[in-house]
């Protein structure tokens, strides 16, 4: 008559093991799918991620500047849907910016993503006069301050070659003309003007219904709404319907290292 050893009697099937090992994968891959809902679902109607490529809004924002954007401050369309999905019918929950908002929008052509100040709401008249900035009929205060100074990388250069100036440990920086201007809703900030351009002398326009006048903060060097929408160039008057976003705060910045006195700060 056989026997079964303690060893023999003690050792588990090996089925439950099996079961227990596909079970902790339709877990993980459940956990997965929750999680990219619940990503997709946070970046489509609260807040989205958008990096500055380039200098058309200096002196608040600067290349390398990353920040989020809060999407319910001007409502919500297919735009706020990864792909554009048409998934919202027209604009739900809609709201016309202020003035001064920095805005991220799509642009009227082509789609990218682009990022500008709101200068002129339907019905305003808006117009450049030798580099200063009306609002129907009214010159918008300018005020000269401090230059903005900043450090040139090694394989980096200025927008205007004046402006390039040594500093007295031997590094190069481009000291750029600054200047404060006040919306009569009482936004401030400030701009870059780098001598009069063609672009600081325009005709006056009268923003239609549902379009906007949008400007950038680095007024010589910005495509914006005083061009006529191109392809990766001017924007022309761009619809409401395609706001995208509201800047909110940066919390990432990096040019020849990481700018830590700008992470965290409110746009």
């Amino acid at each position: 008559m056989s026997e079964i050893t303690p060893t023999q009697a003690a050792t588990p099937p090996a089925a439950p093991v099996k079961a227990e090992k596909k079970e902790d994968w339709r877990s993980f891959t459940w956990f997965c799918v929750k999680l990219v809902i619940i990503v997709l679902i946070f970046r489509s109607f609260v807040f989205t991620s958008f990096n500055i490529p380039s200098e058309s809004m200096m002196p608040r924002l600067l290349v390398g500047d990353y920040l989020f954007a809060q999407k319910w401050s001007y409502g919500y369309s297919k735009r706020s849907l990864p792909l554009d999905l048409p998934l919202i019918p027209g604009r739900i929950f809609a709201s016309q910016p202020e003035r001064g908002d920095i805005a991220i929008f799509e642009h009227p052509i082509d789609g990218t993503d682009y990022i500008k100040r709101v200068i002129g709401l339907p019905g305003d008249e808006v117009q450049m006069v030798n580099g200063v900035l009306h609002l129907n009929g009214v010159a918008v205060p300018k005020v000269p301050v401090e230059d903005l100074v900043l450090p040139i990388s090694p394989d980096g250069h200025c927008a205007r070659a004046r402006f390039a100036e040594q500093q007295a440990d031997g590094s190069f920086a481009c000291r750029y003309p600054q200047f404060r201007e006040t919306l009569p809703n009482g936004v401030s900030y400030n701009v870059l003007d780098f001598g009069l351009e063609p672009q600081d002398t325009t005709a006056p326009v009268i923003v239609p219904e549902d379009r906007l006048f949008l400007m950038g903060d680095n007024r010589d060097n910005s495509l914006d709404s005083r061009f006529p929408a191109e392809p990766g160039r001017g924007i022309g008057l761009v619809p409401q319907e395609n706001l995208v976003a509201q800047a909110s705060f940066m919390y990432w910045s990096y040019g020849d290292g990481v700018r830590w006195s700008r992470i965290g700060r409110g746009i």
